[in-house]
């Protein structure tokens, strides 16, 4: 009987241990909702790297030769996917428009996807990233800090 009674204490410790694991997160780790939506959306990723982003979460990896982001909050709910891209895959008016501006050259350039489908492209030049709306309007500039 003890020895039933002290295998029992073990799979119920296992157990409650196993379902406090999936509800909460410590030390930076990343919730399982956010692992377990990304591998629902991705299962054909193999090495992809998480970052707690202030309480949301960035998985970052590659896909097509493309460095991608997936940006999700903590219950595994996607906020936006970031996919880099060539700058000469860039809307013309955004060219046109950073040039006119006299911003210098782009050195990198991103198409993301809002969870509502809205797309936003980025263009990051020396002075920070340039945000367009899907059309290629402007939007806003978000300065580096130094």
């Amino acid at each position: 009987m003890k020895k039933s009674a002290i295998v029992m204490s073990i799979i119920f410790a296992l157990g409650a241990g196993t379902i406090t694991a999936q509800q909460m997160t410590k030390n930076g780790e990343t919730p399982v909702a956010v692992k377990n939506a990304f591998k629902k959306e991705y299962p054909q990723v193999k090495k992809v790297s998480f970052d707690d982003e202030h309480g949301t979460y960035e998985a970052e990896f590659k896909l097509n030769d493309k460095d991608i982001s997936v940006t999700y909050k903590a219950d595994g709910t996607k906020i936006e996917t970031e996919t880099s891209m060539k700058v000469s895959e860039l809307p013309k008016n955004v060219v046109s428009y950073i040039a006119a501006k006299k911003y210098g050259k782009i050195k990198e350039a991103a198409r993301i996807v809002k969870a509502d489908g809205s797309v936003v492209y980025e263009a990051e030049v020396s002075k920070g990233d340039l945000l367009f709306n899907g059309n290629g309007s402007f939007q806003k500039l978000s300065v580096k800090a130094d």
